[in-house]
């Protein structure tokens, strides 16, 4: 019974994120996508926007390959992602927000996590939607190193269920962030092959 709480919390937060995080369902949207092109594949500045013309992603592309920051917000205009990438691969501080805004404005953290060529580095923390703490985990190359891990109340939460709270959340947190990604697939610019000379 112990580890059934916070696997309930894991799964309402995702659930709740990845509403707000499209705002309406992904099949129920015809976004537009905006970027310019080089040799048949994504080059430099890159936008997609909802039909009335709220900007949903930025970021840029290098020969067809993610780069640097790329900025997702929710359909009511709240920022709820930053994913950094080098080389299409995640590399620095990953961010997450909850799609609502607290009292002076900025949007509410959800996750907070360091990558390094695509690999979990460092110290992972999360929040709950009320701005307490969640989780503080520690990664090295990708392999959970310690784990910490706090009720909604504040309560600690014993090591082991921590662990598997970690666990559970590496899983979510992937899919969350893989519908992120999938917004960007799904909608790259319309780049028409090089003609071969």
């Amino acid at each position: 019974m112990a580890g059934q709480a916070p696997r309930l919390i894991a799964t309402a937060l995702v659930t709740a994120a990845l509403s707000l995080a499209l705002g309406v369902p992904a099949s129920a949207q015809s976004l537009v996508a905006t970027g310019a092109c080089r040799d048949g594949q994504p080059h430099g500045a890159y936008a997609v926007r909802s039909p009335d013309d709220k900007v949903r992603v930025t970021g840029a592309f290098n020969h067809g390959k993610r780069t640097g920051s790329f900025l997702f917000w929710n359909a009511a205009g709240v920022r709820v992602a930053h994913i950094p990438y080098d080389d299409d691969v995640r590399n620095g501080t990953l961010a997450l927000w909850f799609g609502q805004v607290d009292r002076g404005g900025e949007p509410r953290r959800q996750l907070q996590a360091g990558y390094a060529r695509g690999r979990l580095t460092g110290v992972k923390r999360s929040w709950y939607p009320t701005g307490a703490a969640r989780t503080e985990l520690r990664y090295e190359r990708g392999v959970l190193v310690s784990a910490r891990a706090y009720s909604d109340s504040g309560r600690d939460v014993a090591e082991a269920d921590a662990r598997a709270l970690a666990e559970r959340d590496a899983e979510a947190d992937e899919r969350l962030i893989a519908t992120f990604e999938g917004i960007v697939r799904n909608n790259l610019p319309q780049c028409q092959p090089t003609p071969e000379r």
